[in-house]
């Protein structure tokens, strides 16, 4: 068992409530020496000291009502680099070899989309230079360099992406994600007391949670760790408990059909009356939200009598009023009769890839809200997944009734064992 162990690469990281002042950047600093000690490569990928980025917004926000991207991308870089500087000298002061190394330093190579910018390459040279001199390699996460130079940050839960796109160009063994939670879990346990933390869950499960609204995990992390087959293991930063495993499907023993229940209660709903039901009319609609960047989630169209249709879809809650200000000027240009918005709604969704093989998951689904009186607006389905727009009062009492509804307090066969 210890051999296998050896010279293993893994790369971790660690969010701003880990490393949120000296005492824990400390602590955070003695665990990763205790697995570098039993003959590990280390990669640590570290955020900026919880609040610090905010403190940023704020300063950028007092010198320039709409900050210049290239310039707020240069300011919010820098909670990064106190980080990683600080667990260095930590390490350093343990008396083991660290070297605390920049974005552009490690030449992780992004498009010039600055403050979201996505990663291109990583050239992995010096990482490996270092850990041949056998050194941890501490690396600012949340950041990288253009082709010609320019300072970028990969927006909200950035680090993550830079950890596991570490971990994928340096084949490492295991990208370990520290948080402030133990793992992932079958639903918000702050929301249902019954949650239960699930031990592995696959690539495509993870990636619907993450995109329905579940935080332990950014999605562009999930979906690098799924196309170069990257392990991720999301732990707690504050104890040493296994965590979750993301892992490929395959090496998922039979399961519940349903893996999670999961709330995004950030959404609005826009629904446009009486539209001409004629070619081309969705793409009159669209193209002018998504050329604002808005991203729209569900549409549905229902057809009316006499060349008519209905057009309801939902947007980002904060994408909202902005929407709302586009879909007047549409409405006027299509000729609609009406437009008319929500933003009190939350959608509810139930994931597990068990569904492929199990009927009836749905309309399970919709008996279970039927029953505790919940109105549904719009449905969405996938492979794997199944959503309802309700009501966003309800968002509790309906998590609560789905996850006793699919028992998913119960341990699956593979947990069992």
């Amino acid at each position: 068992m210890e051999s296998t162990k050896q010279m293993a690469v893994i790369v971790q990281k660690f969010g701003g409530t880990s490393v949120g002042n000296p005492d824990k950047i400390k602590a955070v600093a003695q665990r990763v020496m205790n697995v570098a000690k039993e003959g590990n490569s280390m990669v640590v990928v570290l955020s900026a000291m919880s609040g610090e980025t905010n403190k940023f917004v704020e300063l950028a926000h007092a010198m320039q009502e709409q900050p210049d991207p290239r310039e707020f991308d240069m300011l919010l870089s820098t909670g990064e680099q106190v980080t990683i500087a600080l667990f260095a000298m930590a390490v350093k002061a343990a008396g083991m070899d660290v070297i605390s190394l920049l974005g552009d330093q490690v030449k992780i190579i992004t498009d010039a989309s600055h403050t979201k910018a996505r990663i291109k390459s990583i050239d992995t040279e010096l990482i490996e230079k270092y850990h041949k001199e056998g050194k941890i390699v501490v690396v600012a996460g949340f950041q990288g360099v253009t082709p010609d130079q320019h300072i970028t940050t990969l927006g909200r839960g950035g680090s993550d992406t830079t950890a596991v796109a570490l971990a994928a160009a340096l084949k490492a063994d295991v990208c370990e994600i520290f948080t402030d939670v133990d793992g992932v879990y079958t639903t918000d346990p702050n929301m249902c007391k019954s949650a239960r933390k699930i031990d592995k869950i696959s690539y495509d499960e993870m990636l619907e949670l993450a995109s329905l609204g579940a935080k332990v995990l950014d999605i562009r992390s999930v979906s690098f760790a799924k196309r170069y087959k990257v392990p991720i293991h999301v732990r707690s930063t504050f104890t040493d408990t296994e965590g979750t495993r993301v892992v490929e499907e395959d090496e998922l023993m039979e399961s519940l059909p349903v893996s999670g229940v999961t709330y995004n209660k950030n959404e609005a709903r826009i629904t446009i009356s009486k539209v001409p039901d004629t070619p081309g009319i969705a793409a009159k609609i669209f193209t002018p939200i998504s050329a604002a960047d808005i991203v729209v989630d569900v549409i549905i169209q229902n057809t009316r009598e006499g060349g008519w249709t209905d057009m309801t879809f939902t947007v980002p809650l904060t994408d909202y009023d902005q929407a709302m200000g586009i879909v007047e000027k549409v409405c006027a240009d299509i000729g609609a009769e009406s437009f008319v918005g929500d933003p009190d709604i939350a959608k509810i969704s139930i994931v597990g890839v068990g569904m492929r093989n199990h009927s009836a998951i749905a309309s399970t689904m919709f008996q279970v809200l039927a029953k505790e009186g919940i109105n549904i607006s719009l449905i969405s389905t996938s492979e794997i997944k199944v959503s309802c727009v309700i009501a966003e009062k309800y968002t509790e009492l309906a998590v609560r009734a789905l996850h006793d509804a699919f028992e998913l307090d119960k341990a699956t066969p593979t947990e069992e064992h």
